[in-house]
């Protein structure tokens, strides 16, 4: 009896857990099917536009803000709302905004249906302070966005502001300081008669909403995250992003404004990024990236996997300033000639590459070539048997290709076809066999450390962990041994903070020649990490000094790329 129990027993675990791989294999296949479009997809538009467009960035004497106008100017509530009634944009055409998008060569749209400021961009029934409601436009963008991105064929989400919300009563502030007491509320309120509602209008009320993107979830308790993760059930196809609260993730990783050095393998992540300094409209920001360096960063971040999600902030008229239309259509211009190297592509299987970046579709490898060789060779760290090389510029004239033991090279014309990045494809056999990174894994020395299992953390090769110097510290030392001499080239770091962390890091970065640390260069950035490309050296030893002076020093992936 006990033995027939026991067998019984174990075919029950047995039966129990098959299910279980099934339902992990559904769930795995449901959610690779949801993010395929996604992958796809890699560049989209992010629409950040509300009644901060009105004041366009000035408030008083300073002209500096942006979309957090309310919040950093420290204005009241009755005085900032009142912009609601001058909220008029008359030149709003969704129709226009798609086909910038479509010339663009972006596949998905993200607009903010409600920002910090509590302003619904939609008309709710949770509260009147929205655009149908409170201003004389009296129309619901989205609804319009909606319809026009169905008749383009583009696909549309929705940014939620569901913590922050600094109009209704008990909504979370940045920094916990309230400068209206008007403000003051019980936000779990706020969760069940703002948040939830409005969250359900605009996942029932605009047809099929291909992304939710959480944002700053501030205060979000467990159980808050819960209730406005228990609405998405009913619509397993939507998207998230990893900023709804509790550690609960998502689907993506969202790094702002940075391109982390190596993306992040192994997960789906995209890159939220403005044109210029900020999200919302300024009419006295004139930073704006050139077409050049936005293409550039599409091109890197495709490489790593991941992808661009890039914003536009209409004016009070509902206007794109015409610079980010006129880089956006080119940027659509180069996408018309090199889209097969950027849509429905992987990363790239180099580590590094100093002349550009690269990606692949099966069998084929895209060589996006920022900077044109002099001697007109294109040295390609791949010893795999290519078959072929072509320009996409040109796929007809076949390139000439000389293959060595440590890498191939493509003869290439004396111009370049494209002034910002020209792509050359190669069809090639089996699998990229590429040498690995030189700095993975190896052992480290470090003078300071929060906690001694930190320091396996700097070249783990996963950027989401870190190592951080012990508090107080203002200097550390990280020591790096190959194990044997490596010509180096080049440098990245990741590290914790953000572009507004108001972070300076100092890095010097040195090798031992002999029993003696000579250095390679110096310099300081804003904590967001960096990739410095420098003359070839050959040692075995390297080191990396770092201070910080308004925090401990901390990184989080240390790497060093052997020289091609």
């Amino acid at each position: 009896m006990k033995k027939l129990f026991l067998i019984c027993f174990a075919a029950v675990i047995t039966a129990m857990s098959v299910a279980q791989n099934i339902d992990k294999a559904i769930e795995l296949k449901t959610t690779n099917s949801k993010m395929q479009w996604w992958k796809d997809a890699k560049f989209g538009m992010f629409i950040h536009w509300g009644i901060y467009s009105v004041p366009a960035g000035k408030w008083g004497s300073k002209t500096h803000y942006g979309e957090w106008i309310m919040h950093q100017a420290k204005i009241p509530r009755s005085d900032y709302s009142a912009l609601a009634q001058q909220f008029n944009p008359t030149q709003f055409s969704a129709e226009d905004w798609v086909k910038l998008a479509k010339d663009a060569g972006q596949k998905y749209i993200v607009i903010t249906s409600k920002h910090h400021d509590g302003f619904a961009m939609f008309g709710s029934k949770a509260s009147p302070y929205n655009i149908v409601d409170a201003t004389p436009f009296k129309r619901d963008i989205l609804k319009e966005l909606a319809d026009a991105c169905r008749k383009y064929d583009m696909k549309l989400g929705f940014y939620y502001s569901q913590a922050q919300d600094w109009y209704h009563l008990g909504g979370a502030v940045s920094g916990g300081v309230e400068w209206d007491q008007t403000h003051v509320g019980d936000m779990g309120k706020y969760i069940e008669q703002i948040a939830i509602p409005q969250v359900k209008e605009i996942l029932a009320n605009y047809g099929d909403v291909a992304v939710l993107w959480w944002d700053t979830p501030i205060n979000m308790t467990k159980e808050m995250t819960q209730k406005l993760a228990d609405l998405l059930r009913p619509y397993p196809n939507i998207i998230t992003n990893n900023r709804l609260g509790a550690d609960m993730g998502g689907d993506l990783e969202t790094p702002e404004q940075v391109i982390p050095a190596t993306g992040f393998p192994g997960r789906n992540w995209e890159v939220c990024m403005t044109m210029n300094g900020h999200w919302g409209y300024n009419a006295w920001d004139d930073r704006w990236k050139s077409t050049t360096d936005l293409l550039q960063k599409l091109i890197d971040i495709v490489s790593k996997g991941g992808n661009f999600l890039l914003n536009v902030g209409p004016d009070a008229y509902g206007v794109i300033p015409e610079v980010c239309q006129q880089n956006l259509r080119e940027m659509g211009d180069w996408l018309k000639i090199n889209g097969e190297s950027i849509y429905s592509t992987t990363s790239s299987p180099f580590p590094f590459l100093s002349w550009g970046r690269a990606t692949r579709k099966g069998q084929i490898l895209y060589l996006h070539v920022f900077d044109w060789p002099k001697d007109g060779k294109l040295n390609v760290p791949l010893t795999n048997k290519i078959s072929k090389a072509y320009l996409l510029a040109d796929a007809k004239v076949p390139l000439k290709i000389s293959s060595g033991k440590v890498n191939s090279a493509i003869q290439l014309p004396a111009f370049a076809p494209d002034k910002i990045a020209s792509v050359v494809a190669i069809q090639f056999e089996g699998e990229p066999v590429v040498m690995p990174i030189p700095s993975h894994r190896k052992k480290v020395s470090i003078s300071s450390s929060e906690d001694e299992i930190m320091n396996v953390n700097l070249t783990d090769g996963d950027p989401k962990t870190v190592w951080k110097a012990a508090r107080g510290e203002k200097n550390a030392t990280i020591e790096l041994d190959l194990e044997k001499p490596t010509s180096i080239q080049c440098l990245s770091l990741i590290e914790p903070w953000h572009p507004w962390s108001e972070i300076r890091q100092k890095h010097e970065l040195q090798y031992m020649e002999g029993s003696s640390w000579k250095t390679i260069f110096s310099g300081e950035n804003d904590g967001t990490g960096l990739t410095r490309i420098f003359t070839p050296v050959t040692a075995q030893k390297f080191r990396l000094i770092v201070q910080n002076e308004k925090e401990a020093p901390g990184i989080n992936e240390l790497i060093l790329f052997r020289a091609e």
